[in-house]
């Protein structure tokens, strides 16, 4: 038995390559956040988290994935909002008015909350 795990070509030698391209073709497939973020507490969290960066453009991408997670056409019956309106104030250019987001937000099934800020060493 040889150090690449037998004789059966699962690692082939140096010698079986001899002469030939060892090539590999690796398929890429686009990754959608939307698509893992099911559970409504993961949905608030990145929410809180994309909160805390006080970024209007990462709230909006946030804001558009969870949307996306519940899905659009969904979302604009529920609101009043036309898809298409959604898209572009949720997406990563956005920035949704606060009243889009009292809208978005309880239709999520998720709600916005104020709490004091606080202060470095406290």
């Amino acid at each position: 038995m040889s150090r690449h795990f037998g004789e059966t070509g699962c690692f082939p030698t140096r010698q079986a390559n001899e002469g030939k391209r060892n090539e590999m073709t690796i398929k890429l497939t686009r990754f959608d956040a939307a698509e893992h973020l099911t559970e409504p507490e993961d949905q608030a969290e990145l929410l809180a988290d994309a909160l805390t960066t006080g970024d209007a453009h990462v709230i909006a991408k946030a804001s558009g994935m969870v949307a996306r997670a519940h899905g659009m056409s969904e979302l604009a019956k529920e609101t009043g909002i036309k898809r298409q309106q959604l898209y572009r104030a949720l997406g990563p250019e956005g920035n949704p008015t606060l009243e889009t987001m009292l809208k978005v937000l309880p239709a999520l099934g998720l709600r916005m909350r104020i709490e004091t800020a606080q202060t470095l060493g406290s």
